[in-house]
């Protein structure tokens, strides 16, 4: 038999702490996650507290089936005991019936046996005869006498076993009790709990759904003041060509100050030609349309310029990653079934005809270094030591697949602090 295991307060104290106000972050994500921790240390003391409890029934249950064998016992012994009572009663009447009948009856004493005896052997058996039957009485009496102390001795010790095994049943019951108290307060907390994760979630899944509309509007605007922007330059450019191709194609202009004066002495020999060129005016010998302002400035000016400019990147990633927002995290996933970060990353630039690596830290190898107030929607943005990788969107926000137990979601960058390792434009 297992000895019953009272919870001390102190052993009580410990198993029901561990819920301390815990700081939750700033963002709803973090919230959740922070509420997920906790309802995943009640769900653990639950854990506990049901294995214990389902112990100390067990326990319970023995201690009552034990108590009941040793009532059992008692019950036997006590009838057991009446039975050697009565016998013990009875052999104690026969004896003393016998004696009385002895002495009021005319059987011969020894005397008489010695000198009625005709021969030796006559005197030998009725002594033995005499004696047999004092010796059967007396066996007889010891009998009951010993059956009654041994029948009482034992329901003493049936008495104490009981005594035992009933305050081994009154401990484990508190102990039950106790247990099952805590265990309800328990699950009533989990159940509290995980309401609170619902209800967060739900808030969490409408923010979402506000961000990545907001997101949508924001990439579709600049996507349409990307492709004004291009309508621009091409009308542009097609107007420069065909300035061009007019200039090119009319005939070259004499500037006055180039005009040739002519000269003529009847004295002189031969006619001479003097030419007076303005010093300051180009030559005519050069193209038409050099003089015309509209087409040196661009030749004249000087811009400064990066050493190598950045590329335009894909912004379309951030328009496609936008259509897994739900998408449950699934580590090494890699398909609309279940994300990872890079797994995520991967599987948007595939859509885009692009490779890459099911891995941040070697995605974060690819591409071109983007300082952080240069970010564009579809450029890679990276954290915690390159452990983890998002598609910016714009607006400071990425999607990115966050961790288990969660789903494929918008995030802010101020979110991960100081974690920001950098951004990189494939």
């Amino acid at each position: 038999m297992r000895r019953a295991r009272l919870l001390t307060p102190l052993a009580a104290a410990a198993l029901a702490a561990g819920l301390g106000a815990a700081p939750l972050a700033a963002s709803p994500a973090g919230k959740i996650k922070e509420k997920q921790k906790e309802a995943q240390v009640v769900l653990a003391q639950v854990g506990a507290l049901d294995e214990q409890l389902g112990k100390t029934v067990e326990e319970w249950d023995g201690a009552r089936y034990d108590l009941d064998k040793v009532r059992k016992q008692l019950a036997t012994n006590r009838a057991s005991l009446t039975v050697a009572q009565r016998a013990q009663h009875r052999t104690q009447q026969l004896v003393r019936q016998r004696l009385v009948t002895i002495y009021e009856s005319d059987e011969p004493t020894t005397i008489d046996v010695v000198l009625g005896s005709t021969s030796l052997n006559s005197l030998i058996d009725r002594l033995q005869a005499e004696r047999s039957v004092a010796k059967s009485d007396d066996l007889l009496a010891q009998h009951a006498v010993q059956v009654r102390d041994q029948l009482a001795a034992a329901r003493v010790a049936l008495r104490t076993t009981e005594r035992r095994r009933s305050t081994s049943v009154h401990q484990l019951s508190d102990q039950k009790a106790q247990i099952g108290a805590m265990l309800a307060q328990r699950r009533r907390l989990l159940a509290s709990v995980q309401s609170e994760i619902t209800v967060m979630r739900a808030q969490e899944a409408r923010r979402q759904a506000a961000l990545a509309a907001e997101a949508r509007r924001r990439l579709a605007a600049e996507q349409a003041e990307l492709r004004r922007a291009a309508a621009e330059r091409a009308k542009a450019a097609q107007a420069a060509a065909e300035l061009k191709k007019k200039q090119q194609s009319s005939p070259p202009v004499t500037h006055p100050a180039t005009t040739t004066t002519v000269v003529t002495t009847t004295t002189a020999p031969p006619t001479t030609t003097t030419l007076f060129p303005a010093t300051t005016e180009p030559s005519t010998t050069e193209p038409a349309g050099t003089t015309d302002p509209a087409t040196t400035t661009p030749a004249t000016t000087t811009a400064e310029v990066p050493a190598v400019p950045l590329p335009a990147g894909h912004p379309q990633a951030a328009t496609i990653a936008l259509r897994y927002l739900g998408v449950k995290y699934l580590w090494g996933g890699e398909s609309p079934a279940g994300f990872d970060c890079s797994g995520l990353v991967a599987y948007v630039f595939a859509q885009l005809g692009i490779t890459l690596p099911h891995y941040a830290a070697a995605q974060y190898q690819l591409g071109v270094s983007v300082p952080r107030e240069e970010l564009q929607p579809g450029d890679l943005v990276f954290f915690d030591g390159l452990d983890h990788v998002g598609i910016y969107i714009g607006g400071g926000q990425f999607v990115h697949a966050p961790h288990t137990g969660d789903v494929v979601k918008i995030t802010s960058l101020a979110a991960y602090g100081g974690g920001y390792v950098g951004a990189r434009r494939i």
